[in-house]
């Protein structure tokens, strides 16, 4: 269920976590018995949630409300140590680790937590009290522990003068053992009678200096832990209707504790009081929003945070699904206590950490899935409890025991639930007021021991020093803080226009194929001679067939028509080595003229590709005997390419103003590990090209490079942004450094061959389409990937549904990285770029992807000065599934999307004009076939009509246009007005 995070953790950790979470022995029956028992009818606004998604957001930046809290949290038990020093009682949880080691040792390095505290520059700090350093044996009537008031005096007193506010939590599970012993803990009455008078002393001796206090720490996992499966102190098991007694009492306590400080402290102290509970997210199998399911699912959400949330904040009354699902066990509140316990709170206290989400695996039962949502927790705690004040009071994950102080990977889990609560505040209108990231301090984690860590600052429990050392995470909550949340670090829109001569275009990796099914069969035949409708050959007549004419490749008119509709005036498509050879078939010949001499027609230049390797293709696109003698890595495959592409150059030149010689030679290398002939094919056909064809045909040829931007993952290391310039030096440079004339140009070449390479190369062609993180390898002898960096993904980042994330930013940070390395002397070309959106008609990601990397192409041309003169979009149609198509593919009748429009707009306006100047910009070049009344509409989504069947308005509508047109429309009107 968690692998559903893209911010993979090491192998062995997730299946350490995975088995820890599903092994539940007898854990799991009392997870059972809460959630399933009765199937009653579940009601509220809440469970719409599943019905009604959340609005989908691209939202990446932004800021939280001013006065919004910062905070961070620790507790005592996993990290004070001393656990006897100074007077200090004996607790449940000392009893049950046998009394552990010193943990963080806070107790006596307090002064330093502060200072932690300080750096990151929050405005409160959440920590927890020790029940049994002020009260010994839990014993309010006794006098307190000096040493132990004193201690959380001078903790307060130098919160204070640092202006960070505390916000202390009277109970984190840490009972007096005395109290566990002489009334059974919390499955006594008495004990909640004990904690009212502890939490009046609190309240008396402390209260004058604290605004927030917590009466206890997420009640559900001490119920269910401590005296349900017996993982957690005191470890009760046994009597199923224990968890249910201990949360009845533990309810009552709180409850007693906010009425003290309502009637006796609140009017002189003025704070609020609230309980923090834990929460987990589920949602039904595949998404499938069945009433069954979603009833499930609401019922999942009250065993879990309703179960002590409907008493406080709704009804006063344990949820009705828990009630009927327990009958007999879970006990009853009566008339007066109901109304007693109802809103005895200031405010909504929140718990989103990896235990209750652990925990709450073992109810999501037939087919439920466990997600780390923490939006959708907040948008359900909005809706069911009347929109009330939240602060999140613990909101963090962990990472395994073996992780130092480069703790990379939890920045971004710390990221993505933030963002979730930037998302649920502006979005979604949730009052979130405060954030508590979880924890300071590495402790010892309860029941996990020193195996997992939560801390931005890191321990070494092996060193008796226990220094506080900061994480990278640390590092990166810190500006957080500063910055208030995520201000966009990048210029906002701008408005603008690229040049007449900038190329919008279509690019497709597709090879076009030379079919025709007309004029090729000699046969006669009649119909329906038996009345079953079937054509039946005439025996011994055969016709005379002719050679296919371009007007026979009804293919042609149909793709290019297409292509005319998006407006673009450039096509980038594929040859196909296989079908092409000097000496070959001259029939595919014939037919990639006639696509040539199409778009010619049609006022479409295109870009002509030679190699585009198909990695469908058991050949990967050679041909099948070059493939057989080792392909690429045998010197033939070299003189074979050469002998192609002049073979290319001679045939269609005249057509093709623009040639790329081999698409992504970067990705190649993945399937034969070595660049070097491919670059010598490169080399060589381009010099062939100059010394041959260039006079005459006045072409350009480049190769195209796959160019994905990288981001250092850990932004805070040297090593990362060492590793970002090494894999970017890999990925690019090693191609284009000998091409353009950097030095260390490797590979084992020549000097010859150096010489021969420098300047082979007339424009940067560069395939982008998206962003990732990169980090050093870890492995000490990484085999795979030769570049020697790990990549990752942010989770943060809207992606695609093949994962394919939308980072608009990094396609200029890709150019300017081309700038700086190479001058500005040759061109720049976008030759491909775009998104997959499995959306029918309205493709609003692919929308927002076109609009956003052109925007990002304008500030790269006009705030950068990058030399970039053109941009394809991927692609021009799906072939089978709904993917990087503008049009759906031919069985599904070749629909335009939404997308269509919006790019054929952008290209009418050349760009992003302002508002006071919205006509479309008229360019000479523009005006050859790609202005069209009909185009505008197809675009729109009108149904397309291809050559069949012509309705009578279609016929008049095409007549009239084409005599308005006569230039893009010559010599293809006859006398009955077809085309």
């Amino acid at each position: 269920v968690f692998m559903c995070v893209s911010l993979s953790l090491t192998t062995s950790f997730w299946f350490s976590f995975i088995n820890n979470a599903l092994v539940f022995q007898r854990r799991t029956m009392v997870g059972v018995l809460i959630l399933w028992g009765t199937s009653e009818k579940v009601q509220g606004k809440a469970s719409k949630l599943w019905l009604q998604p959340l609005n989908e957001t691209f939202l990446q930046t932004g800021v939280f409300p001013s006065g919004f809290l910062w905070g961070v949290g620790t507790v005592a038990f996993p990290t004070e140590g001393s656990w006897d020093a100074d007077g200090k009682g004996e607790s449940v949880w000392d009893r049950f680790t046998r009394h552990t080691d010193p943990s963080s040792d806070s107790y006596i390095q307090w002064e330093e937590d502060l200072e932690s505290v300080r750096y990151l520059g929050v405005n409160f700090y959440s920590f927890s009290l020790s029940w049994t350093r002020i009260f010994p044996d839990g014993n309010v009537k006794a006098h307190p522990n000096p040493a132990g008031v004193q201690h959380y005096r001078r903790l307060i007193g130098k919160l204070k003068e640092l202006q960070v506010e505390p916000v202390v939590t009277l109970f984190h599970w840490d009972l007096p053992q005395v109290l566990q012993e002489r009334f059974g803990g919390w499955l006594n009455q008495s004990t909640a009678d004990v904690f009212a008078d502890y939490t009046a002393f609190c309240f008396r001796t402390f209260g004058a200096e604290v605004r927030y206090w917590i009466t206890m720490h997420n009640p559900f996992l001490l119920a269910i832990q401590g005296y349900g499966t017996g993982a957690h102190g005191p470890g009760v098991t046994g009597d199923p209707a224990d968890p249910f007694i201990a949360a009845h009492n533990l309810l009552r306590a709180h409850a007693k504790a906010w009425h003290l400080y309502d009637k006796h402290f609140r009017r002189h102290q003025r704070g609020n009081v609230s309980i923090t509970l834990g929460s987990h997210w589920v949602e039904p199998l595949h998404g499938q929003a069945m009433p069954t399911n979603l009833e499930l699912c609401q019922k999942a959400m009250e065993a879990v945070i309703g179960w002590f949330a409907e008493p406080i904040y709704g009804s006063g009354d344990y949820p009705e699904s828990l009630k009927a699902s327990h009958r007999g066990v879970i006990p009853e509140f009566s008339a007066q206590e109901r109304l007693w316990i109802k809103g005895t709170t200031d405010f909504f206290s929140l718990a989103f950490g990896r235990e209750t989400l652990r925990v709450g695996q073992g109810l999501a039962r037939f087919g439920q899935t466990v997600k780390l949502d923490l939006r959708s927790v907040l948008v359900w705690v909005q809706q069911t409890y009347s929109d009330p004040q939240l602060l999140l009071a613990e909101s963090g994950w962990f990472t395994d025991a073996s992780v130092g102080v480069q703790d990379t990977k939890a920045i971004y889990l710390m990221k993505r639930f933030i963002m979730q609560v930037m998302q649920a505040v502006s979005v979604d209108g949730v009052r979130v007021f405060g954030y508590t990231a979880w924890t300071l301090l590495d402790g010892f984690e309860w029941n996990h021991g020193y195996s997992i860590r939560r801390g931005l600052f890191y321990i070494d429990f092996s060193k008796p020093e226990r220094r506080r050392l900061l994480k990278t995470s640390a590092h990166f909550y810190r500006r957080l803080v500063r910055d208030n949340g995520f201000p966009a670090e990048n210029t906002p829109h701008i408005e603008g226009r690229f040049p007449c001569d900038f190329q919008f275009g279509v690019s497709e990796s597709v090879h076009l194929r030379p079919f025709s099914p007309q004029f090729t069969d000699p046969q006669l035949y009649r119909w329906n001679l038996s009345g079953d409708g079937a054509l039946s050959p005439v025996m011994g007549i055969l016709l005379h067939t002719r050679p296919v004419q371009c007007t026979d490749f009804l293919f042609i008119q149909r793709h290019l028509f297409l292509l005319g509709v998006t407006g673009s005036a450039h096509y980038r498509f594929a040859l196909d080595w296989t079908q092409l050879s000097p000496g070959g078939d001259p029939e595919k010949v014939r037919f990639y003229r006639c696509v040539l001499m199409e778009l010619q027609r049609r006022g479409i230049r295109p870009v002509v590709t030679l190699y585009h390797p198909s990695y469908r293709s058991p050949s990967l696109g050679l041909p099948e005997a070059l493939h057989a003698d080792g392909g690429w890595r045998n010197a033939s495959a070299v003189e074979a390419f050469v002998s192609y592409a002049a073979f290319c150059f001679h045939k269609f030149g005249d057509f093709v103003s623009t040639w790329i010689t081999v698409n992504e030679p970067n990705r190649l290398t993945e399937a034969y590990t070595e660049d070097r002939n491919l670059l010598l094919a490169h080399v060589k056909a381009w010099r062939i090209y100059d010394e041959r064809f260039r006079q005459k045909q006045g072409g350009a040829v480049s190769l195209a490079i796959h160019a994905d931007w990288v981001e250092p993952a850990d932004p805070f290391l040297e090593s990362h942004k060492s590793a970002q310039q090494q894999f970017l030096a890999f990925e690019v440079g090693r191609f284009l450094d000998p091409l353009i004339g950097n030095e260390g140009c490797g590979n084992g070449f020549s000097n010859a061959e150096r010489v021969e390479f420098k300047g082979a190369l007339d424009f940067i062609a560069l395939n982008h389409f998206t962003t990732r993180l990169v980090a050093p390898w870890e492995n000490a002898k990484p085999q795979k990937p030769e570049h020697g960096c790990a990549l990752m993904t942010d989770v943060t980042w809207p992606a695609s549904h093949l994962r394919q994330a939308l980072v608009p930013w990094g396609l200029r940070r890709m150019l300017g990285w081309v700038r700086d390395r190479y001058g500005d002397r040759l061109p720049i070309i976008v030759t491909a770029t775009g998104v997959d959106d499995q959306a029918v008609h309205d493709d609003q990601l692919r929308q927002s992807y076109i609009r956003s990397y052109l925007q990002e192409a304008l500030k790269a041309r006009e705030l950068d000065g990058v030399n970039l003169r053109g941009f394809y979009i991927w692609k021009l149609q799906d072939h089978h599934d709904l993917r990087f198509g503008l049009f759906s593919s031919a069985a599904h009748h070749s629909r335009p999307k939404a997308s269509v429009s919006l790019y054929r707009d952008i290209i009418s306006h050349r760009g992003f004009p302002s508002a006071a100047d919205l006509r479309p910009l008229t360019c000479r070049d523009a005006d050859s076939g790609t202005s069209c009344e009909l185009c505008t509409r197809i675009a729109e989504n009108k149904p397309l009509l291809f050559f069949s069947v012509w309705s009578v308005h279609f016929q008049r509508f095409w007549k009239d246009y084409c005599f308005k047109h006569r230039k893009t429309c010559r010599n293809k009107v006859d006398q009955s007005g077809h085309n």
